[in-house]
């Protein structure tokens, strides 16, 4: 990830305007420079902890290990400045860092919530200044880098959990695929047992029953056949599913005008189908009516009969 740095003079980059460390007082020309040679200390430390931010992008341990390393020589006195950073119950600090009556601290928040704090201490009294023995530009530069390091250490929680996140959706789908695969092979053998199945029922409707109903055809009278044929037919009909794949096809059929729909296909009359149903002929013949108008069979002229002989012969 490429990290832009502000240029614009008004701004450092973070969101603090460069007003926050002010120019010197100072007017003698020997004060001056050492005032500017402190503004420019402060400066580079900003923007040292930017680019440390931009190497440890992955790392917040390696960046604030690096970030406490920085502090000391922007401070006025480097060579007795001393630094560390406490977060999240670890502590960075500079070799000779001890707790001293001379030092400065800002918390560090990360979404609104204190997780540590930025020290800066000196080994020994120096000269006093505005807080302490430090100079007020040192308090802004401070809370500076306690904001920044709130900030690299959300955005790097953010990416923490956009990570996690997305190592967890991979092995999901990993799952999912793996899921997918055994339910593809659940259901190509059940489609094969489905097919044993059905070649199972039509052997014994073909090698038992038909025999059976062959023989009965024989010995029934007449008058009773057409039941026999009916019963004959629809054995039949499990071998060739009449039945399933009408109503897979015509889904607003009910099942009852499904089941009349075989009956006109094998012949029977209304006056049959409304003896075998036991209901009265006009009720049969409203099922006609409901079952022509959902087969699309508005032309009176059309046999019903035929058609659904030949469609689903």
């Amino acid at each position: 990830m490429q990290t832009t740095f502000q240029t614009d003079p008004t701004d450092d980059g973070i969101g603090h305007p460069l007003w926050l460390i002010p120019p010197s007082a100072e007017k003698e020309p020997g004060k001056v420079e050492r005032a500017l040679g402190e503004r420019i200390k402060e400066l580079n430390c900003l923007y040292a902890i930017s680019r440390v931010a931009e190497r440890h992008a992955d790392s917040l341990e390696g960046f604030l290990a690096n970030v406490v390393t920085l502090l000391p020589p922007s401070w006025q006195f480097p060579e007795l400045t001393e630094a560390v950073i406490q977060f999240r119950g670890t502590t960075y600090r500079t070799a000779g860092y001890r707790v001293t009556p001379w030092q400065q601290s800002a918390p560090v928040y990360v979404q609104g919530e204190r997780v540590g704090e930025v020290i800066v201490a000196y080994t020994q009294e120096c000269p006093p200044a505005v807080d302490g023995p430090f100079l007020s530009e040192e308090r802004a530069l401070l809370d500076a880098v306690a904001e920044r390091i709130g900030m690299v250490a959300a955005r790097m929680d953010v990416e923490r959990t956009l990570q996690e996140t997305n190592r967890q959706l991979e092995v999901e789908r990993k799952a999912l695929a793996e899921s997918n695969m055994a339910l593809r092979g659940v259901l190509a053998r059940i489609e094969d047992e489905k097919r044993d199945i059905y070649r199972d029922v039509q052997a014994n409707v073909e090698r038992i029953l038909m025999p059976i109903i062959h023989a009965l055809m024989v010995k029934t009278p007449k008058s009773d056949r057409k039941y026999v044929e009916l019963l004959r037919d629809n054995l039949e009909d499990i071998v060739s599913p009449f039945v399933n794949q009408l109503a897979q096809q015509y889904a607003s059929l009910t099942p009852t005008e499904v089941k009349i729909c075989d009956m006109i296909r094998h012949g029977m009359q209304t006056k049959d189908i409304a003896t075998l149903r036991g209901v009265s002929p006009a009720t049969v013949s409203r099922h006609r009516e409901h079952i022509r108008r959902k087969l699309g069979v508005t032309h009176a002229a059309v046999n019903l009969t035929t058609l659904l002989q030949s469609k689903h012969g």
